[in-house]
């Protein structure tokens, strides 16, 4: 199990980190490098409160609307991949419909998530792109688990993510997606910017809340 970082240090590039806001259930404090916010460590649920909090989403591989949310990292991810691509849904959830959307369009897609398809084979495979959409934010190390998907990449992969973005201070103090207490991590466009030049991959941002980085 991986060491719970110290509060006071970001999770992303391990550099100190300062006071960011406070609401009535938990701090969060902002990397002095990276720009990462964080949660810290001790207002993390467990594993088992976690899960619980993930069973009472009603996502459905039959949801319209679901397949309209991923369709903004769908779409451009399938303009971007060469026909017939293998790639991986990292934190797929229990409907994996993304999966489904891309293979409709011709690809192959495997799946893994923690909780609900644990299957560690998927993640000693080489891919020629992983997606995970709303999942880094859940993330306790997500340096080791960015860069664990970064190596699954043959050279000019893809990895696809999607995330909601900091934008601001003022923003943040009163933006939803900080209620879900299963959000711990927050990355912002500098913070992607930092990862990118870590990876030396290509940023870009094809759809709001999406990014990609490209394998050189």
């Amino acid at each position: 199990m991986t060491e719970l970082p110290d509060s006071n240090r970001c999770p992303l590039c391990r550099h100190p980190a300062q006071p960011f806001h406070r609401d009535k259930f938990r701090p969060y404090n902002q990397c002095v490098n990276c720009a990462l916010v964080f949660v810290p460590s001790e207002y993390w649920l467990s594993a088992a409160e976690e899960k619980a909090y993930y069973d009472l989403h009603e996502n459905s591989e039959e949801d319209a609307g679901y397949r309209r949310f991923l369709a903004r990292c769908a779409v451009p991810l399938i303009d971007a991949l060469p026909p017939a691509s293998s790639g991986l849904d990292f934190g797929c959830g229990p409907a994996p419909l993304l999966a489904r959307m891309l293979a409709e369009a011709g690809h192959r897609v495997s799946l893994y998530d923690h909780f609900y398809f644990a299957d560690t084979g998927a993640l000693h495979r080489q891919y020629d792109f992983v997606v995970s959409t709303e999942v880094v934010e859940h993330l306790c190390d997500p340096l080791s688990e960015l860069e664990r998907l970064w190596s699954l990449l043959h050279r000019g992969g893809l990895l696809a993510l999607m995330t909601k973005l900091v934008i601001s201070r003022e923003r943040f103090a009163s933006w939803h997606y900080i209620r879900d207490p299963t959000h711990i991590v927050f990355f912002s466009a500098v913070t992607f910017k930092w990862l990118a030049q870590k990876f030396d991959a290509e940023l870009t941002f094809p759809a709001a809340d999406v990014i990609f980085l490209r394998k050189r």
